[in-house]
């Protein structure tokens, strides 16, 4: 008599009927990092390519290849994820500045930092985008502006450094240092001096455009 071969199918099937269904599963895939890593990314992503302002966080779930609710889950809204964007950038604003050797030198790393991050560059400076009293924001915005008025306070008399600290308010000098390598670095992402630079490294253009303003004084005698 053939032996009955039922049961062996049994474990086979409640297998596969313990597998999710087509139309059950994700049709996203499953992040396994970071996922607001993974968000903040795609937002970098679209910012450098269209501008912040007509980033959404439906667009950013897509490009992240997560659910709708997620970018909201971890950033709350857009303004949110902008703020958070603008901190990071801050903070890496910050650590850039800290290894500046003098004042030009920060200047050509301010330079550097919105070649290398153009998306934070654009939301950092835009308040209108940003939650202002944002803790994670204001402790970052505090850390790099401290090393700018650090970069104007140790400037060497003679140079850009020559916005002499004692003959001139600090303040003053860092508004004239942050205007200088901010308007260059804006000028430069917005295209306006690809005439000017051309094929030309751009840290060292802003180091000539310096020496023109900021000539190094001759060795005293």
């Amino acid at each position: 008599m053939p032996r009955d071969t039922t049961a062996d199918h049994q474990p086979d099937q409640a297998a596969q009927a313990a597998q999710p269904s087509p139309a059950s599963r994700p049709d996203r895939p499953y992040h396994h990092g970071d996922l607001r890593r993974a968000i903040l990314r795609a937002a970098l992503d679209a910012i450098a390519a269209d501008g912040p302002s007509t980033l959404s966080l439906r667009d950013l779930a897509r490009r992240a290849g997560v659910s709708h609710a997620a970018p909201a889950h971890h950033f709350k809204d857009r303004t949110g994820l902008l703020t958070a964007i603008a901190a990071e950038g801050h903070g890496l604003l910050a650590a850039t500045l800290a290894e500046a050797g003098d004042l030009k030198d920060a200047g050509v790393r301010y330079v550097r930092f919105a070649r290398e991050h153009p998306a934070h560059f654009q939301v950092m400076f835009r308040p209108e985008l940003l939650r202002e009293d944002d803790l994670e924001l204001t402790t970052a915005r505090a850390l790099s502006r401290e090393q700018l008025r650090t970069a104007v306070t140790h400037a060497r008399p003679g140079t850009l450094d020559a916005v002499d600290a004692r003959d001139t308010d600090p303040r003053l000098a860092g508004i004239a240092a942050w205007s200088l390598s901010h308007g260059f670095a804006t000028l430069l992402l917005s295209g306006n001096l690809a005439g000017v630079v051309g094929d030309q490294d751009p840290e060292e253009v802003f180091r000539t455009a310096t020496d023109l303003l900021f000539p190094t004084a001759p060795p005293a005698p």
